[in-house]
């Protein structure tokens, strides 16, 4: 069985996305060592996303570039779950497969698709409810060398919470963002 991995680009002032889920911060912020961004897509069969970010994709699409347009800049191919409280409203979109159930729910009708592969979470708060099950077995994260001061925060939780992390691997080949791997610390 394949890992649930939790993947994203954050700025340096951790947000994942800009005001209104924009993603053209990302444009212009250098490569990634060769290969990088294929050798990730090449072991995921499965994303997890969720509404908001499925609809500021839409709204964006003519703004975003090849980079932010698709997943993993387009390198990736393989099923696309969006949770949704209003998946009838996805029904059109076969690119989709909309869904109205729990996280838990989500990877468990991903991993007899996935297989040995990953299923991959790209929603900070799909994670957010991931590490509330226990279900990250992964976190894949790119640091961008840029401050955004506003937009979808990596992790966010009223009140707040503790989630130690160990790192597992480190990209010192990609000079423009920074690359690590990272497992939860189990208690």
């Amino acid at each position: 069985m394949g890992r649930v991995t939790w993947g994203f680009t954050s700025s340096l002032d951790g947000f994942i996305t800009g005001p209104n889920h924009d993603m053209s911060w990302m444009s212009g912020l250098g490569s990634l060592s060769e290969g990088t961004v294929e050798d990730l897509a090449s072991q995921v069969a499965v994303i997890i996303s969720g509404r908001s970010g499925y609809d500021a994709a839409k709204a964006q699409a003519v703004e975003r570039d090849e980079l932010t347009a698709e997943a993993y800049g387009g390198a990736w191919s393989g099923t696309e779950f969006i949770l949704t409280h209003r998946p009838e409203e996805l029904a059109d979109d076969a690119s989709v497969t909309a869904l109205n159930c729990s996280i838990a729910e989500a990877v468990d009708r991903a991993q007899p698709i996935a297989g040995d592969r990953d299923i991959q979470i790209i929603s900070a708060d799909i994670a957010r409810q991931a590490l509330e099950v226990d279900l990250i077995d992964e976190m894949q994260v790119f640091v961008a060398p840029v401050f955004l001061g506003d937009g979808t925060r990596i992790f966010e939780v009223q009140g707040g919470r503790r989630v130690d992390w160990e790192l597992i691997a480190a990209d010192e080949a990609s000079k423009d963002a920074w690359f690590r791997r990272f497992r939860p610390k189990r208690r």
